[in-house]
C-alpha cells in the first residue's frame, strides 16, 4: 500500500467500503445532503468502524476544490500493482471459471482506467499488463476508473509472454487474442464460458508479435460501419460483456 491519500465521488467511496474496508481511514459527509446513497456510505462506515465526519459543502468544495465530490470524501490507503504470483494465487483460489482482462502494452491512462471499469462492471477476476511501456495506476487512471482501480486486482508483470505461458500450463486459462486476421473466428462465434483471458492490444498497434502467437484463438468484433477499429477501451467492454451473456446464458 502506498501512503493514504483523499479519494471522492458516492461509487468510488462505496465500491471500497464494500470490498476493501480496512483500506479507509476516514470519511467526509456533506451535512447537507440526506439521499439514500450518502445513507448507505454512512451505514457502510460503522459497519467497518470509521470515522464518519458531517461536514459542509463549503468544506468540501475548499478541500477538493478539482474534484466532483458528490458530497462525500475517504482517506484511504490504495491499491498497488500486484505481481505475477499474486495472480496466480488468485488464480488458485479460485471457485468456477476464471475471467482475466490482459492488455498488451495499453499507454494511454484514460485507456487503462476506461478498462478497469468495465473489469469491474463484469466481474473479471483480474487486470493484468506489463511493468513497462504500459500506463499504470496514476492519478488519471484511478479517477477515470471511478474506484475499479481500488476493487479490481491490477497486475504488473515483467514477462508477457512468460505469464501468458504458465497460464496455458499451469492453470488451464485459454487465451483469447482480439484482433482481425484471417484465422480469426467472430466474436460472437467464440466460446467465452470456460476459463478464460481476453487479450487486448495496444493503441493502434494491437497485439506484439509475440503475445498474439501465444493465444490459443484469435476473434474479432463484427462490424458493420466503415470505420475498421474500436477504441481500446470500447472493444474491452464489448468482448467481456459478451462472456459475461455468454457465461449468464449457460446458467440457465
Amino acid at each position: 500500500m502506498s501512503k493514504p491519500e483523499w479519494l471522492y465521488g458516492i461509487h468510488t467511496i462505496a465500491a471500497v467500503l464494500r470490498k476493501h474496508p480496512d483500506r479507509v481511514l476516514e470519511i467526509k459527509l456533506q451535512d447537507s445532503r440526506d439521499d439514500k446513497r450518502l445513507g448507505d456510505i454512512a451505514r457502510l462506515s460503522q459497519q467497518a468502524g470509521v470515522s464518519c465526519q458531517r461536514v459542509g459543502k463549503q468544506q468540501l468544495d475548499h478541500q477538493f476544490p478539482d474534484a466532483n465530490h458528490q458530497g462525500v470524501a475517504a482517506r484511504c490507503k490504495l491499491a498497488q500493482a500486484l505481481d505475477e504470483n499474486e495472480l496466480y494465487a488468485i488464480l488458485e483460489r479460485k471457485q468456477g471459471p476464471a475471467l482475466l482482462l490482459i492488455l498488451d502494452s495499453v499507454t494511454d491512462p484514460h485507456n487503462l482506467g476506461a478498462c478497469l471499469r468495465s473489469a469491474d462492471a463484469a466481474g473479471v477476476d483480474a487486470v493484468v499488463t506489463t511493468k513497462d511501456k504500459s500506463a499504470g495506476l496514476t492519478p488519471v487512471v484511478r479517477r477515470v476508473a471511478v474506484g475499479a482501480a481500488e476493487v479490481v486486482p491490477f497486475v504488473q508483470v515483467t514477462n508477457l509472454a512468460r505469464t501468458l505461458q504458465i497460464l496455458q500450463d499451469e492453470h488451464r486459462v485459454w487465451l483469447i487474442g482480439t484482433e482481425l486476421d484471417a484465422t480469426a473466428k467472430s466474436l460472437y462465434d467464440t466460446d467465452l464460458k470456460g476459463s478464460i483471458a481476453i487479450v487486448m492490444g495496444a493503441e493502434g498497434t494491437g497485439l506484439r508479435r509475440l503475445t498474439r502467437e501465444t493465444c490459443d484463438q484469435l476473434a474479432y468484433i463484427p462490424m458493420q460501419g466503415d470505420v475498421q477499429s474500436l477504441n481500446v477501451s470500447v472493444a474491452t467492454g464489448i468482448c467481456l460483456f459478451e462472456a459475461v451473456r455468454q457465461r449468464l446464458a449457460a446458467r440457465t
